[in-house]
């Protein structure tokens, strides 16, 4: 996920630092979310082979629900960078954010 390997000297504010038996070993720099948002939309075209826009409706929807369980869209701009990946515009994503939310409901009511 972009993620960044460092001494320990080397850690700053926001890096999380790794202790081994009451010593540190190991600094970790995790990328600015909207980074790893870019990480995860490359690794999906990488995993359908060809760019998010090309995918048909429903893929593009399920890629959706992908990106919604892994928190795309609590990242500032995230819905304007999924629409864009995905040739679609940001009331498409919304759209289908809100077709999912119904059929989630939806199942929940037949008890499935």
């Amino acid at each position: 996920m972009g993620a960044e390997l460092l001494v320990p000297a080397q850690a700053e504010g926001d890096d999380v630092v790794l202790s081994w038996e009451g010593e540190d070993v190991l600094a970790v720099r995790l990328p600015q979310l909207s980074e790893s948002l870019d990480h995860i939309l490359v690794a999906m075209e990488r995993r359908h082979g060809m760019p998010l826009a090309e995918l048909d409706r429903k893929t593009k929807q399920e890629v959706v629900r992908l990106l919604e369980a892994r928190g795309a869209f609590a990242v500032r701009h995230g819905v304007e960078t999924v629409a864009g990946a995905l040739g679609v515009s940001r009331f498409t994503v919304y759209n289908y954010l809100n077709r999912e939310t119904a059929l989630s409901r939806e199942k929940a009511a037949k008890g499935e």
